[in-house]
């Protein structure tokens, strides 16, 4: 009998029930249980992005943190942002980065403010003297009713997912070169919708109406632009969630509509998505898409 291949092996994967559990926003990755896999080991890296510099907004844990890693294996150096009560994960991010041999810078804020947002890009050039890569990742999200939906709450949605994407962008652009990319998380609940979250949800279905837009324009100066809409992803954006009880968090992706695999993705699950979009040498084909990780058929 011919043995199978570690590498043709499905990985096991936490599924629901997990613990009963619950964070106060904007949560922390290091007191999920189980911790969430963002180190990819089975993924072989291979110099895609040597040279590089990028940008991943909320790099500091779930989507973001394993985007970061990742490029960094790559070869790439990378600035990630994070909350000022996000700052032990960044430093996690920050240290496993440097531990490669490449550099991580730490920029602490908040993107709702459209001066983080150029400090962010401002200080990427200050210490690395390029852009190659654009991640706009961090996302704010709490479930509510509409008729409960305050000025502020959709305030912080839309300014965190939504306008700090196009300033972010409106700043990078001119510094970035031919060959660049964009890269963008957008959502299921951007594609399909989800009860109690309509904010989130029309913050999500502008970022992916934004990457086709911004592809289109930037297709002439070489830049590429694309999305990725993953499903459920085990983050702390959940546990974080106000309106999620402890119970709900233990049960998070369990049979949801977006999902056949009864359990929620791991980032490091999401992650190569971002690395195959921003090499050239393995997308340079491919611009305006949205990218769906979802488990299953949207």
């Amino acid at each position: 009998m011919i043995k199978t291949p570690d590498t043709a092996r499905p990985m096991s994967e936490p599924a629901p029930p997990f613990p009963a559990q619950h964070q106060s926003p904007p949560g922390d990755e290091s007191r999920l249980d189980p911790a969430p896999r963002w180190r990819a080991e089975r993924y072989r890296a291979a110099d895609k992005l040597r040279g590089q510099v990028a940008i991943v907004t909320g790099g500091d844990s779930g989507i973001g943190r394993a985007v970061a890693y990742l490029f960094a294996r790559e070869g790439a150096d990378v600035t990630i942002t994070a909350m000022p009560d996000e700052k032990d994960d960044a430093a996690e991010v920050q240290e496993a980065i440097e531990r490669l041999g490449r550099h991580c810078e730490v920029c602490i804020g908040n993107l709702a403010a459209e001066a983080f947002c150029e400090q962010v890009v401002e200080a990427t050039l200050a210490r690395f003297g390029r852009l190659d890569i654009l991640v706009h990742n961090a996302a704010w999200q709490n479930r509510k009713e509409i008729t409960e939906l305050s000025e502020k709450e959709l305030d912080r949605t839309l300014k965190v997912n939504v306008y700090a994407y196009l300033r972010l962008a409106r700043i990078a652009v001119p510094h970035l070169k031919p060959g660049a990319s964009i890269i963008a998380t957008g959502s299921i609940v951007g594609l399909s919708g989800s009860a109690r979250l309509s904010d989130y949800g029309a913050s999500k279905g502008a970022i992916h109406a934004i990457t086709k837009s911004l592809a289109e324009e930037l297709v002439d100066k070489q830049i590429r632009v694309n999305c990725v809409a993953p499903g459920p992803v085990w983050t702390p954006l959940n546990p974080a969630d106000t309106a999620l009880s402890a119970e709900d968090v233990s049960n998070f992706g369990k049979e949801t509509g977006s999902s056949k695999m009864n359990r929620p993705a791991q980032p490091e699950e999401i992650a190569p998505a971002y690395v195959y979009l921003a090499s050239n040498a393995d997308s340079s084909y491919v611009n305006g898409i949205v990218l769906p990780i979802t488990g299953g058929p949207v």
